[in-house]
C-alpha cells in the first residue's frame, strides 16, 4: 500500500523549481496556477532569494504548487493513500480529486495572505521542543501559556505562542529537551491564527467538493475523511487548531502502508515518517524533489500501489475500521483483553439508514480501542486494535 504525502514545510531552497522548467509544459502550468494564487511562482521558484520565498503569504500557494507540480508527472490512478501536512493537506485533498488543482492553489494564496495578515496583528513565533518527556513537554508548554501547534512524532512538539512566552521556554526548558526557534511569521495553528480561519472560511463556503477518490487522512486527528464537505470544513479548522502529524503516522502503520512518496520540497516528512515507525519497519521511502527523482518514484508507485478503493488489513498491528459514518457504540461487556473470534461483532454505527455491525475480520485479543461510546466514525477509520501474531 503507497501513500504520496505533501509537505506543509521544507528545505525550499532558491531556484528550487529551476530545473522543473526543463520539461514540457510545466512553465506554462506555472503561469497559469499563479493567476488564482496571486504571486508569480515562476519566479518565486527560480529567482526569488531565501527571504521572499519564507514570506508566509508567498510561501504556501508555492508549496501547494510545488507538490502538485511534481504529482502530474507521476501515475498516481493507482494509489491508495494521501495525506498533507499543514498547507500540504490542500494539495493532498486536491490529489484526492475533492476539488482541482486551481482550488487548491487558490486557497492556499488566500489562507497565506490571511495568515500573514494575522501574525502582523501581534508579535508570535513557534520553537520545537525536541525530547523530553511528551507529557511533561505538553505540560511546560501550558505553565508558559504556549499551545502546542505541531505534534509531529518522533520526540518533537512545536509549541506557539507570544514572542515573551517562548524566552521563557527557552530559558526553562522540559527535562532533557531542547528548544530551537523556527524561522516563521508567527503562531501558525493557535487561535492567533482565528482572522485567518474566518477569512478562509468564507472563501471555501462556494466550493462544490466531491467525494474523497482514495484514503484521505486529515492532520486534525489521522482519521480517514470519507465527504467532501467535511474535507473542507476540517482543511478550514486547521487554521487554528493543531497538526496531529503523529496520529497521521500512526493511521499508516495501521493501515499496512509499505511505500512512502514524499512530494517537494521533500524531506522533512519522509524523516518522521522514518524515524516514528522504524520500530514496527518503516515502509520503503523516495523522497521527490527534482525531475531526477521521477524514474525512482515511479519504480515506488509501481511496486507499492493497488487498485483504487482497495483497502488492505494491516499486517502488523491488525486493525477493524469502521464500515459506516455515524456514531460508534461498542458491544456491551466488550472490554480491552478480551479474545475475539473471526466475525464476532464488535459493535455498530448507527448511520441515517439504520445501525450496521461491526464485526472482527480475525481472531486475537482485543488489545486496544480506537473509538469509543458516541464517538463520530467515518468509512476506513480504525475502531480497535486486534493483536496475535504479526
Amino acid at each position: 500500500m503507497l501513500a504520496v504525502l505533501s509537505p506543509g514545510q521544507g528545505s525550499q531552497k532558491p531556484g528550487f523549481l529551476t530545473p522543473w522548467l526543463d520539461l514540457r509544459g510545466v512553465e506554462s502550468r506555472l503561469r497559469w496556477w499563479s493567476v488564482p494564487a496571486g504571486v508569480d511562482l515562476v519566479r518565486l521558484g527560480t529567482e526569488a532569494d531565501a527571504d521572499e520565498i519564507r514570506d508566509t503569504a508567498r510561501t504556501q500557494p508555492l508549496l501547494v504548487a510545488s507538490a502538485l507540480l511534481a504529482a502530474e508527472q507521476l501515475p498516481l490512478h493507482d494509489v491508495n493513500l494521501v495525506a498533507g501536512h499543514s498547507v500540504g493537506e490542500l494539495a493532498a485533498a486536491a490529489l484526492a480529486e475533492v476539488f482541482s488543482a486551481e482550488t487548491a492553489i487558490t486557497l492556499a494564496g488566500i489562507r497565506g495572505r490571511e495568515m500573514a495578515a494575522a501574525c502582523a496583528l501581534e508579535p508570535t513565533g513557534m520553537a520545537a521542543v525536541l525530547g523530553g518527556d511528551p507529557d511533561e513537554v505538553l505540560a511546560t508548554l501550558t505553565t508558559h501559556g504556549l499551545h502546542p501547534a505541531n505534534r509531529n512524532g518522533g520526540g518533537q512538539v512545536v509549541a506557539a505562542g507570544a514572542l515573551d512566552a517562548l524566552d521563557k521556554l527557552a530559558a526553562e526548558p522540559p527535562a532533557k529537551a531542547r528548544i530551537v526557534r523556527l524561522k516563521v511569521a508567527g503562531a501558525f495553528h493557535t487561535p492567533y491564527m482565528a482572522p485567518a480561519e474566518q477569512a478562509l472560511a468564507a472563501v471555501a463556503a462556494g466550493i462544490t467538493p466531491s467525494t474523497p477518490a482514495r484514503i484521505l487522512l486529515s492532520d486534525l486527528d489521522g482519521v480517514a475523511v470519507p465527504h467532501g464537505r467535511e474535507v473542507v470544513h476540517r482543511l478550514v479548522r486547521q487554521v487554528t487548531a493543531p497538526v496531529r502529524w503523529d496520529l497521521c503516522m500512526r493511521a499508516l502503520a495501521d493501515l499496512g502502508v509499505t511505500g512512502v512518496l514524499e512530494l517537494p520540497p521533500a524531506g522533512t516528512l519522509a524523516g518522521l515518517v522514518k524515524r516514528e515507525l522504524k520500530a514496527t519497519g518503516a515502509p520503503e521511502i523516495v523522497t521527490l524533489n527534482t525531475p531526477d527523482d521521477l524514474p525512482a518514484a515511479r519504480d515506488l508507485i509501481a511496486r507499492h500501489s493497488g487498485p483504487p478503493g482497495h483497502r488492505p488489513t494491516p499486517a502488523r498491528s491488525r486493525v477493524v475500521v469502521a464500515p459506516a459514518v455515524g456514531p460508534f457504540t461498542p458491544a456491551e461487556g466488550l472490554a480491552e483483553g478480551a479474545h475475539l473470534s473471526t466475525g464476532q461483532v464488535l459493535g455498530q454505527v448507527t448511520t441515517r439508514q439504520g445501525p450496521v455491525e461491526v464485526a472482527a475480520h480475525d481472531s486475537g485479543p482485543l488489545t486496544e480501542w480506537l473509538a469509543h461510546h458516541a464517538d463520530p466514525v467515518a468509512p476506513g477509520q480504525p475502531i480497535a486494535r486486534i493483536g496475535g501474531h504479526a
